[in-house]
């Protein structure tokens, strides 16, 4: 017994010693630049700059492939924070986006043809005449977004809306490849003014369906002092349309919109709020659907 036991310990001994050689001479350098870009990193794993998550994008970064402002939810702290670490000069970067909903025909203010009882799936429901809606361009209220977003920023409200928590997006863009009606759109955070209608319909149309429709009456065009909003042909119809670069959020064509279709919201963050940490554990790609302590 005593000889098996000291056999073991020399075998057990040797290996250790082989293994931490081993360890030494083929030991991978890594960059302490990556590990302080790691510290910064938002920790959403999004996968909106193209990579696998926040570790391939900080090694990007040293490696020279990828723009600080490939990372969505970044914004403008932490383009500065990188360019601080990785010695460079901050340049011109892209302003964090939100997703926004190009609708606002819920409950009590859109015409409902049926009641849907089918699978909460917005195409399911589509593939019924449509919709139950009495507007075909507008919301299907079946919540395919929310079940795709992985960070908590889509809550389905009263209304039968999507209600997007502005400062969990991380424009990731999930929802708006989901949705089959194409009317959720990514957004940058500095443009406060948006048409919230899609429907290309002659106005009493449009309106008699939804009354918060866009119906052409072109007064937001008429008031717009910076020529920034325009009624503009979309396919065989028209509807409202606001010029992003033009635009100064003076929010008149939203006060002046006799059906509201135009709404203007408050400053948001460059910021992303997340509940998920920073730094995950390893293996975990801090989705944010597993809700951990």
């Amino acid at each position: 017994m005593l000889v098996a036991i000291l056999s073991l310990g020399a075998i057990g001994a040797v290996f250790g010693i082989i293994l931490g050689f081993a360890g030494k001479k083929f030991a991978v350098a890594v960059d302490p630049r990556v590990e302080a870009l790691l510290q910064i990193m938002p920790g959403a794993n999004c996968g909106a700059c193209g990579l696998p998550g926040c570790a391939a994008f900080a090694e990007a970064i040293v490696a020279g492939s990828v723009k600080p402002s490939d990372c969505a939810p970044g914004g403008a702290t932490l383009y500065e924070q990188i360019a601080a670490i990785m010695g460079t000069e901050v340049s011109a970067y892209e302003e964090r986006k939100v997703a926004q909903l190009l609708c606002q025909g819920g409950y009590g203010r859109t015409r409902m043809l049926y009641r849907y009882e089918g699978i909460k799936d917005c195409r399911a429901a589509l593939a019924n005449f449509k919709g139950p809606k009495a507007c075909d361009f507008g919301c299907v209220m079946q919540g395919s977004c929310f079940k795709v977003c992985p960070f908590g920023a889509i809550e389905m409200g009263a209304d039968g809306l999507p209600v997007i928590d502005y400062y969990r997006c991380t424009a990731c863009n999930k929802c708006v490849v989901e949705c089959p009606q194409q009317i959720l759109k990514l957004i940058g955070v500095s443009h406060l003014v948006t048409v919230r209608c899609v429907n290309t319909e002659k106005g009493k149309e449009a309106k008699a369906n939804c009354s918060v429709a866009c119906i052409k009456c072109k007064i937001c065009e008429k008031n717009c002092p910076e020529d920034a909003v325009h009624v503009v042909t979309v396919g065989e119809g028209s509807v409202a349309v606001i010029d992003v670069e033009k635009c100064t959020n003076c929010g008149i064509c939203a006060a002046k919109c006799p059906t509201k279709s135009i709404d203007m919201i408050s400053p948001l963050s460059e910021q992303v709020v997340l509940e998920i940490g920073t730094t995950p554990d390893a293996g975990c790609q801090a989705c944010g659907v597993c809700k951990t302590e």
